[in-house]
């Protein structure tokens, strides 16, 4: 059996999220006691590209306001988080890609983002590492990059956080076991590891989608955009079987992230080296120059996804006192900041800062049923 409660708010995984959520926690004066099994997280596997992205409004208005938060907590995150507001340009290849741009233009344009068209000659001057014979782009100014990892040990960082090696192995009401058989329990519990709370609770339709990246060695200058191609959502958030889609990022060292891919059905981490080519050739067609850089490291990692596309944010509705803040797949360190906000109005009985229905974790039937 399990003593008093050992904090106010137990939270699983101090990845990103679960390290926002317990953040904002903190700074309401909670306990808050953080377990991380130390497992391969999509937080130190990822881009950690801060961006605005529209497939759907609930989307929209979750990235939006999540890309706000970043720029106000990066005032006072340290140097090593890597924060720059650098900009995403989202590349056309042709006349129906540039289409979608000036689409894209218009619904941002309406949310009051700072967004630009730019033609083949604009384009070319704006990246002239790109090649030649792409219809346009858009250039959105407001999005960014991060060192995920260390943001989220700065976010960890407070006298209210203790941030201990632990892995659990059975939630039960608002205790946990850990797999040495001790029984901790608090006040309520936030599940946000990711792939791995499928362990947890089995009834949650994540699946992972494992990706692939590579960084090369430090070439200062080449491009200042995070270059994405505008088949990207299509080709890669969308499709069932595996895809890639060019996703280029300068980086504060000078170094390139390269991505971007996506499979389903394969949790191993290593790196494939049949994915990789294929990524890496569709990088190359939009930037030739990368065919002869020095690359120093590649690697995998798993995004949670849920059939949607967002996130699960709120209280499960067959466990009182255990609250979800999962299944944000490429999106959780973007959408971090907006997650926590929201989870924590539910769990506090705060005026929540955008609507919750879109996330709320019952809008899937077999989290409803489970019992």
């Amino acid at each position: 059996m399990s003593g008093p409660p050992c904090a106010d708010v137990i939270v699983i995984g101090a990845g990103i999220v679960g390290a926002a959520c317990a953040h904002e926690l903190a700074k309401r004066g909670l306990r808050v006691l953080v377990l991380d099994a130390g497992r391969r997280a999509a937080t130190a596997a990822g881009m950690g590209h801060l961006l605005v992205l529209d497939d759907n409004p609930a989307e929209l208005a979750l990235s939006q306001y999540s890309v706000q938060r970043w720029r106000d907590w990066a005032r006072d995150m340290p140097e090593d988080c890597a924060y720059r507001q650098n900009g995403t340009l989202w590349l056309a290849a042709n006349a129906e890609e540039m289409a979608v741009a000036e689409a894209k233009y218009q619904l941002l344009r309406e949310h009051g983002l700072d967004c630009q068209l730019l033609g083949a000659q604009a384009l070319a001057a704006c990246e002239p590492e790109l090649r030649t014979g792409l219809h346009g782009g858009l250039k959105v100014r407001g999005d960014g990059i991060l060192y995920a990892p260390n943001a989220a040990r700065w976010l960890l960082q407070s006298p209210h956080i203790e941030l201990r090696p632990a892995t659990v192995v059975e939630i039960d009401g608002r205790r946990v076991r850990l797999a040495d058989g001790q029984w901790l329990s608090a006040e309520a519990l936030i599940l946000a590891n990711g792939v791995y709370a499928r362990e947890l609770c089995p009834e949650l339709p994540i699946e992972a989608k494992k990706g692939h990246l590579l960084i090369t060695d430090r070439y200062p200058g080449r491009i200042s955009h995070t270059l994405v191609e505008l088949g990207y959502v299509s080709s890669a958030h969308n499709a069932s079987g595996p895809s890639v889609a060019a996703n280029i990022q300068p980086r504060p060292t000078g170094q390139l992230f390269i991505g971007a891919s996506r499979q389903f059905g394969s949790d191993s981490p290593e790196v494939e080296g049949w994915m990789l080519a294929k990524m890496l050739r569709r990088a190359v067609d939009y930037m030739p120059g990368l065919a002869g850089l020095n690359a120093i490291r590649s690697w995998t990692g798993l995004r949670a996804a849920s059939p949607d596309g967002l996130p699960l944010l709120g209280q499960h509705p067959q466990r009182p006192g255990l609250w979800l803040a999962v299944g944000h797949e490429g999106l959780g360190v973007t959408t971090a900041p907006g997650s926590a906000d929201l989870l924590l109005a539910q769990l506090l009985g705060e005026t929540p800062p955008l609507a919750l229905e879109p996330y709320l974790p019952q809008r899937f039937p077999g989290v409803r049923a489970h019992a």
